[in-house]
């Protein structure tokens, strides 16, 4: 009963980590996640499949791509460059990262059904410009061990001792910041409301 089920508080305000720097534009979901994997039952293991077909070639492993660069193990904030996440709706695009470990994505522009499976995951995607984006890029490349700092809140990236302002779609940036990203959150917030309808509907309060 929902009396007995409280879902956890879910507000986003900071996400902080060492970040991947991964700068190139058009990088489609297919790239993401090759579809062949698509054929899953549940999303458990997506997080093995980011970028599969680029971090391993004839069963050997890519040593320099930045997924498998030790510098960056850890990482929780990816770097990429304009229109991410472009092809193909496949929530499993967004569900490979978040399994992987990625809470943020920075890019210069995101496809739009994309960044919207992103947030209902809790996964946060910002918008810097794209010069932005290379001297994000190039820092982390030579710096790899800073750690960033995206506050939603004032709508800045801080890394060193450097500031980056970044956008978002408002009611976007408002759901993380209220903790109703998430679906079962809304639900939880509007209890007493759906108490109120169920009562009213005949083929609920059946005797």
């Amino acid at each position: 009963m929902m009396d007995e089920f409280k879902i956890p508080e879910k507000v986003i305000t900071n996400i902080k980590g060492i970040a991947i720097p991964k700068p190139a534009n058009d990088q489609n979901t297919d790239d993401i996640l090759p579809a062949r994997y698509m054929k899953e039952i549940t999303f458990k293991k997506m997080g093995e499949y980011l970028y599969f077909d680029e971090r391993f070639k004839e069963g050997e492993t890519v040593e320099e791509h930045p997924m498998n660069d030790e510098k960056y193990k850890g990482a929780t904030i990816l770097i990429a460059g304009a229109n991410y996440g472009c092809g193909s709706s496949r929530e499993h695009a967004p569900q490979a990262l978040h399994r992987f470990g990625i809470n943020a994505v920075i890019a210069g522009s995101f496809a739009e059904i994309f960044a919207g499976n992103c947030a209902s995951l809790g996964l946060v995607g910002i918008i810097v410009p794209t010069e932005k984006i290379t001297q994000l890029a190039e820092y982390v490349k030579q710096n790899p061990s800073t750690e960033f700092d995206i506050d939603l809140a004032q709508k800045v990236i801080r890394y060193g001792e450097h500031v980056v302002e970044f956008d978002m779609l408002e009611g976007r940036r408002q759901a993380f910041l209220n903790g109703l990203w998430d679906a079962m959150a809304i639900l939880q917030k509007n209890e007493e409301k759906i108490k109120e309808t169920a009562a009213g509907l005949p083929y609920i309060n059946f005797k």
